[in-house]
């Protein structure tokens, strides 16, 4: 065998291959306890080298008007970001970092208006890699364009979103508003933007990468990216323009006198749409600095309703066959174990029907009705029709309201709309019983909403809740809500407008003290009006309420809601609906000296009522007088030249009609009972003279 082979390493390359390797451990041993290697912070360049996540943030998704015109938007936004960190400067001549502090202060003063001084602390900071200023966030698009232009070095922006409103005040409260939370997120707070937060949010995607020390991507590097899904748009039932016109209206009031709030809504009377609903005070979403109120009184204030309730409870005497329209009760006051019921006219107007009472808005009559209903039957229709529970309606806070009564001063107090809390919402579900045969239907403000890929996902309707009266119940309450506006007191016929005929009912709650009671003060009231046109065929649904108008009667809420109305049914094109002219306008001219037959023609070309006095042929007095504002059906008296007067069949006239003739003609006339006339003691056609006594009974 042959011997091994001994192979000799030379000492000098052991002691090479030993050194380096025991430079190798202590260079690892260096790094691993070193803070900065070369010039780089390694635990710095390890924390930025690192897997970076950032978000892409969905598109919220816009709120619509039913014809699709824009009320919110979410829009790109920026953020003003300064790079201080020099090392981020590769090249002198291109610099990537804030080089001029004072000049680039000074033009962000300029350009964007951030404070001079705030800006140089910021640009002065040690040891950070970026900063951001006050007043540099969310900037237009625009303005940023405007800032790249100047080539500020190390001046850079992080893209982001913000709602905007291009619409302003209008429907505020519906649309409502959102604003970023501490993580970026746009979140809605108020109205749509709070009911529907989660469909209008869409979900976030992200990007996923890996940067370097210096917040670069680093070249070549994977990039996961998952895809946003953009937010619903959600597209109302609001009508731009019948907004505007109850936009106008709550502009015009709130001008002109002093109150605490107002709310006017609009309803489509088939379907339980809301086609408008303004609010006073109302507030602009892009400036949140002129809200002051965060509740949406359509929906979140409850109320004392006061007489607008007698139209339910005079529906549900009728309804549970206890009502006689024809039978009579002395109004004025009426003992309720040990309280006293009163008409708002304390003095009464005599033995009336109770159909008159409700023409007269009196108090005494619903109690009664009430006290007959008794608090089970009183409270389960009150229940049926809504209240004192949510409608559902797609708004945020809604609020129940309460419906309570046991004791007898409660249940007539209850029957007249006191001692009892409700809605806006609420009183137009219940009204909605008036123009669908006794059942009601569900409001809503949804008409559709639309996904990120064009589908519709869910569209609004008509929605019926409960049937609550039968049809004839509600026929006959249509003809007493006639009664209030046409032919009640004279104070109702503000109400009328001149274009359409409208039904309705008035209401004057007092408002509950802090301290328990009621307050005292003049405006110390709750002023309201429900009202349904067209007559003959209901389209629409209004409820105005005002609280602590400073007027001393309705007439200047009236005088906006009438104007409103007509402008309604002139843009629709449903004006003139009746049979006859009833609802127009006419302006009397001064009629003295004219002849009475060619005078007399021309007032019935407008459908007004003559009563000529005497055989002449010239008139000698008039009434109403010029200038008076008069509605087709009126009757104007016109006195000839000639004094052979005779008497006219006065058979359903008012005591006003009757004090008017007596007064024209000088003559005595003695009236017993309230309401229409029903019997005269001298027939129509005798010839009268100043020394005629005449005797009339009124009655309804």
């Amino acid at each position: 065998m042959k011997k091994g082979v001994t192979v000799k390493i030379p000492k000098i390359f052991i002691f090479i291959v030993g050194f380096f390797f025991i430079a190798i451990i202590l260079k690892l041993s260096f790094i691993a306890l070193s803070n900065n290697i070369d010039g780089i912070n390694l635990k710095t360049f390890a924390n930025n080298r690192n897997t970076k996540k950032d978000t892409i943030y969905a598109k919220r998704g816009n709120i619509l008007d039913k014809d699709g015109n824009i009320l919110a938007s979410t829009v790109n936004s920026y953020t003003i970001i300064a790079y201080l960190d020099a090392r981020r400067t590769k090249d002198e001549s291109n610099p990537q970092h804030v080089v001029d502090k004072e000049k680039t202060a000074k033009m962000l003063n300029e350009m964007v208006g951030i404070d001079y001084n705030h800006a140089i602390e910021q640009l002065n900071k040690k040891n950070v890699y970026q900063v951001e200023f006050i007043g540099g966030k969310d900037i237009s698009e625009n303005l940023k364009n405007k800032i790249e232009s100047l080539e500020m070095p190390g001046i850079d922006f992080i893209k982001g979103q913000k709602r905007t409103y291009s619409m302003g005040s209008f429907a505020s409260y519906i649309v409502g508003y959102a604003k970023k939370n501490e993580d970026g997120d746009i979140m809605g707070e108020l109205g749509i933007e709070s009911y529907y937060d989660k469909e209008l949010s869409g979900v976030n995607g992200s990007k996923t990468y890996q940067t370097d020390a210096y917040g670069y991507t680093l070249p070549g590097a994977e990039v996961v990216e998952t895809k946003a899904t953009d937010g619903d748009d959600i597209y109302l039932t609001i009508d731009d323009d019948i907004q505007l016109f109850a936009e106008t209206l709550t502009h015009n009031l709130s001008k002109n006198y002093k109150m605490d709030w107002m709310i006017f809504t609009v309803m489509d009377a088939k379907t339980g749409a809301i086609v408008a609903s303004s609010t006073y005070p109302n507030f602009d979403p892009n400036n949140l600095s002129s809200l002051s109120n965060f509740m949406n009184p359509l929906v979140s204030y409850e109320y004392e309703p006061g007489s607008v309730m007698k139209t339910f409870s005079f529906a549900a005497s009728i309804e549970e066959g206890l009502y006689d329209g024809s039978k009579t009760y002395m109004s004025g006051s009426i003992p309720v174990a040990d309280a006293i019921i009163r008409d708002f006219n304390r003095k009464g107007w005599g033995e009336i029907s109770f159909d008159t009472g409700f023409a007269y808005s009196s108090n005494v009559a619903a109690s009664i009705l009430g006290l007959e209903l008794k608090a089970e039957r009183l409270t389960n229709y009150y229940k049926k029709l809504g209240f004192s529970q949510k409608t559902g309606i797609e708004l945020a806070k809604e609020v129940s309201g309460k419906v309570q009564m046991q004791y007898l001063t409660e249940i007539a107090n209850a029957s007249f709309g006191q001692g009892i809390t409700v809605t806006p919402i609420q009183m137009m579900q219940a009204l909605s019983a008036l123009t669908n045969d006794g059942t009601i239907i569900k409001p809503y403000i949804v008409s559709k909403i639309v996904n990120d890929n064009d589908e519709v996902i869910y569209e609004g309707g008509r929605t019926e809740v409960a049937k609550v009266y039968s049809k004839e119940t509600m026929d006959y309450m249509r003809k007493l809500m006639h009664n209030v506006v046409y032919e009640g007191l004279t104070s109702s016929h503000i109400w009328q407008p001149s274009k359409v005929n409208m039904i309705g009912k008035t209401g004057t709650a007092q408002i509950a003290s802090p301290n328990g009671g009621y307050l005292h003060g003049d405006y110390d009231y709750i002023r309201s009006f429900a009202g349904i046109f067209p007559e003959e065929d209901p389209k629409y649904i209004i409820y105005v309420a005002v609280k602590q108008l400073n007027a001393s009667s309705a007439s200047p809420i009236a005088k906006e809601v009438t104007k409103a109305v007509d402008d309604i049914v002139s843009y629709l094109g449903i004006e003139n609906t009746s049979n006859t002219l009833e609802s127009k306008i006419i302006n009397l001219n001064n009629y003295i000296s004219e002849e009475v037959i060619k005078t007399k023609e021309e007032l019935e070309k407008h459908n007004l009522k003559v009563i000529t006095m005497g055989s002449g042929k010239y008139i000698i007095n008039q009434y109403p007088l010029k200038n008076t504002q008069v509605f087709a059906g009126d009757k104007v008296f016109l006195v000839s030249n000639n004094n052979d007067y005779i008497l006219e069949d006065m058979l359903g006239w008012s005591l006003n009609d009757v004090k008017t003739y007596a007064s024209l003609l000088n003559i005595n006339i003695n009236v017993t009972g309230y309401g229409y006339v029903t019997k005269q003691d001298i027939p129509s056609g005798t010839s009268i003279n100043s020394d005629s006594i005449i005797n009339v009974v009124l009655s309804k």
